[in-house]
C-alpha cells in the first residue's frame, strides 16, 4: 500500500511541525495489522523526511515474539534516544532462529518505527505522530502469504489472533493521530 503525494505531504508536514519528544528526534510510529501496508508507508516517509526506519520484524524473536519485540525496541532504541544516546538493536534472523548482527540507530531529527505493536501506549509521550494502517483481513492474509509463503499460513493466522488482543488492549487505532485504509486513504 502506497500513499499518494497529497497524503504523503500531509504526513510529512505533520511530522515536521510536531515538537521533538524523543530527545531531539521526532518519532513516527506506524502500527496496524500484518499485511496492511506499514512497511511501504515507512519507506515512503523515510525517503521524504529523510529518516531511518526500524522494522519491528527485526526485533520480534519469531512468531510468538510480538510483545518481546516491543520491549526490545523500547529498551534498545527508544530509551537510549530519550536519554540522549544513540540506540542499537540486534536483528533477529527468522531463518536461523537466532539473533544476528547489530544495527545502530543514531540520534537524528526523524525516526520511523514500523510494525505490529510499535504504537504501544507506553511510547505515547515520545511520539510525534502515530499512524494506524488497516486493511480487510482477507486482503492482509493474501499479501502476507505472498510475502512469507503458503507454509506460513498457520503462523500468520495465530499472529493475526495475537494482534487483535494487543490492539484491543492498547487501543492503538483509537489513539492514532492518523488512520489510513489499506489503499492509502485517510479515514
Amino acid at each position: 500500500m502506497s500513499v499518494g503525494p497529497d497524503v504523503l505531504e500531509e504526513l510529512v508536514q505533520r511530522v515536521r511541525e510536531a515538537a521533538p519528544r524523543l530527545g531531539r528526534t521526532r518519532l513516527v510510529l506506524i502500527d496496524g495489522p500484518s499485511g496492511s501496508g506499514k512497511t511501504t508507508l515507512a519507506d515512503q516517509l523515510a525517503e521524504a523526511l529523510p529518516a531511518q526506519v526500524v522494522h519491528m520484524d527485526d526485533l520480534y524473536d519469531g512468531w510468538n515474539g510480538m510483545l518481546a519485540g516491543v520491549d526490545r525496541v523500547g529498551a534498545q532504541v527508544l530509551e537510549p534516544l530519550a536519554d540522549g544516546h544513540d540506540g542499537r538493536y540486534q536483528r533477529y534472523d527468522w531463518y536461523a532462529g537466532d539473533y544476528a548482527e547489530w544495527h545502530d540507530v543514531p540520534r537524528a531529527p526523524y525516526l520511523v518505527v514500523e510494525g505490529c505493536g510499535s504504537g504501544a501506549r507506553r511510547f505515547g509521550e515520545l511520539t510525534a505522530l502515530l499512524v494506524w494502517v488497516e486493511a480487510p483481513d482477507d486482503e492482509r492474509l493474501a499479501r502476507t502469504l505472498a510475502r512469507d509463503g503458503e507454509g506460513a499460513e498457520e503462523h500468520l493466522r495465530a499472529w493475526m489472533a495475537a494482534e487483535r488482543v494487543v490492539y484491543e488492549t492498547e487501543g492503538t487505532a483509537q489513539r492514532a493521530d492518523v488512520r489510513l485504509d489499506g489503499r492509502g486513504a485517510i479515514t
